[in-house]
């Protein structure tokens, strides 16, 4: 009964004028909670009779509902594949199949959906000629879709390699094979070698032929498959870091061919160190061909992963540390090391002790990316690790360098610097002259540390002095004055009538904009033993008069809430 009176009101629902997309998915989802619970049950008691009259009617129903939903919201993807999901879970090969015609013939835009019908026909359906159809008549929407030919390229060596083994099995057999008609052209890959021509030709750029490369690999049949792409790519895209980066690290798959079943730890170590100098031979030869930025990166980011792996050989180690800097070192000689890779060569320089040439490294990035927030920080990070003299000259430097717009980070650190380093009167000198030496949006910051190191150093005093000041010169932010407002009620002698001065304050800012702020001021009013009740009306009418748009009907709500005591 309790089941009926549910879906009679959920099927009431959807036969409304007006439908709702919620009433849909509502009702499906209970449905499909019904379906589970029967399923548990069944488990439990071991009952396994009326399927037909029982689960069928309701799986019925689900598709019926499904079909309504997307019949009436078609441009809704994620309902398409709600459908698809429940017939993959409920094994509705039949419908799922009429699922996937319709929802591509709607959103035939979508390549991804064209791959998961033709993965779920050679997969589930084991149809390889129904997912080569689909992949066909997708190319004719997508003709230059890289994903797609990826795809239609890795069915068609599958296709191949089922096919492989098939013919192995029957051969194991001793069976008569020419009843079968297997095509030495399609066991060898040949589909899969069209297909990359084709795309070869409509597709450009090196990321396709790497991706199509990387599939042909998974598959031990695909050596000449191999060896042609590899030297398509070697002979358009010859000038493309990329292309260069894939044949240094091919050196570290190609091993020696000695056998290993006796090989020691040592000689595993040095058939490693032969491998990797393979690598950084290529390397080198590609720096000098592509003398660019690009090239000089993947070269270094090869180091960095091979200094980073884990080896017990202390040997090893050492040899990849001095391989890795002395790239560094080559990349920056010819002024081709990126902004960004100088912190990773100051940290390495750093963690091996090497002090010195840390701060020749750092001041010569600084020279050459004088404008840069990031190279001035990490220069000034440097010597502040290792404690130099030079750090206070290094900050003048840096700020006369850089604009005052996005100079906030180094004021930041400079304060934070001078407040471990520096006397209290050089620290307050320094937060005084940042305020005006940033921009305006940037100074509210400034402001909030400011006042925070003020009360820290100079006691509740000293800090009202400061946020009187502070206040003469906007912008603010609204922390900036719930810290001083923090302050105030952290004293002893807590006084409402400078708590009202700094909401009042705050207010004017934001009032109109902090619903909130209201409200906290009105708790403060009741909760205070300072404060006056009856002013909380006039609070409330101000704030109706200042709140814009939503925010009115926020703050009537959560005061009703602290009327009633449940807020």
């Amino acid at each position: 009964r309790a089941v009926l009176r549910k879906a009679s009101a959920l099927e009431y629902k959807i036969q409304r004028r007006a439908l709702r997309k919620e009433d849909f998915i509502n009702y499906i989802q209970y449905e499909i909670n019904l379906l589970e619970l029967i399923k548990k049950r069944r488990a439990r008691i071991g009952y396994s009779f009326k399927k037909d009259e029982i689960e069928n009617s309701i799986l019925h129903r689900v598709h019926s509902l499904f079909n309504r939903a997307t019949g009436k919201w078609k441009e809704d993807v994620q309902l398409w594949l709600s459908h698809v999901a429940f017939c993959k879970q409920w094994n509705a090969k039949h419908q799922l199949s009429k699922v996937f015609s319709t929802m591509l013939a709607i959103h035939p835009n979508k390549p991804a959906l064209w791959i998961m019908a033709a993965k779920w026909e050679m997969e589930t359906r084991l149809s390889s000629e129904s997912a080569r159809h689909l992949f066909l008549r997708a190319l004719r929407f997508h003709p230059e879709c890289p994903k797609l030919y990826q795809e239609y390229f890795r069915m068609e060596l599958m296709h191949a390699e089922k096919q492989r083994k098939e013919k192995k099995e029957f051969e194991r057999a001793k069976m008569d094979l020419a009843e079968f008609n297997y095509s030495e052209e399609i066991l060898n890959g040949e589909m899969a070698r069209i297909i990359y021509r084709d795309a070869a030709e409509k597709i450009k750029g090196v990321e396709f032929h790497l991706a199509v490369l990387s599939i042909a690999k998974l598959f031990d049949f695909t050596q000449d498959l191999q060896k042609e792409i590899l030297e398509s790519l070697q002979t358009k895209y010859a000038d493309d870091p990329l292309t260069w980066d894939y044949m240094a690290r091919r050196e570290l798959e190609l091993g020696s061919l000695q056998s290993t079943e006796h090989t020691t730890k040592q000689m595993k170590v040095s058939e490693m160190t032969q491998r990797e100098e393979r690598c950084c031979a290529v390397f080198e030869e590609a720096v000098r061909a592509v003398p660019t930025e690009d090239m000089w990166k993947c070269c270094i980011t090869f180091c960095l992963e091979r200094y980073n792996r884990k080896t017990n050989s202390e040997e090893l180690k050492q040899k990849r540390l001095e391989r890795t800097l002395n790239v560094f070192n080559k990349a920056h000689e010819s002024s081709l090391l990126p902004e960004a890779l100088y912190k990773q060569w100051l940290q390495l320089l750093l963690e091996s002790n090497l002090s010195e040439k840390a701060m020749e490294v750092a001041e010569a990035a600084t020279k050459r990316f004088s404008l840069s927030v990031e190279t001035w920080q990490m220069r000034l990070q440097v010597l502040i690790q290792l404690k130099s003299d030079d750090v206070t000259q290094c900050f003048e430097e840096a700020v006369k360098q850089v604009k005052s717009k996005g100079a906030l980070p180094l004021w930041t650190l400079w304060v934070e610097w001078s407040e471990g380093t520096n006397s209290r009167e050089d620290t307050e000198a320094l937060y005084q002259r940042s305020l005006h030496a940033t921009t305006p949006a940037e100074s509210v910051t400034m402001k909030e540390k400011y006042l925070d190191w003020t009360y820290r150093n100079g006691g509740y005093k000293k800090v009202k002095r400061v946020f009187t000041s502070l206040c003469e010169n906007r912008p603010f932010s609204l922390d900036f004055f719930r810290k001083m407002i923090q302050i105030e009620k952290e004293q002893e002698s807590c006084k409402m009538l400078y708590l009202r001065e700094y909401y009042e304050r705050a207010l004017r800012e934001f009032g109109s904009t902090d619903s909130d702020l209201w409200l906290d001021y009105i708790k403060e009013e009741l909760s205070h033993p300072q404060g006056k009740p009856e002013n909380c009306g006039s609070i409330h009418w101000r704030a109706m008069k200042v709140l814009q748009g939503d925010l009115v009907e926020d703050f009537v709500s959560k005061y009703t809430l602290l009327q009633t005591g449940h807020l």
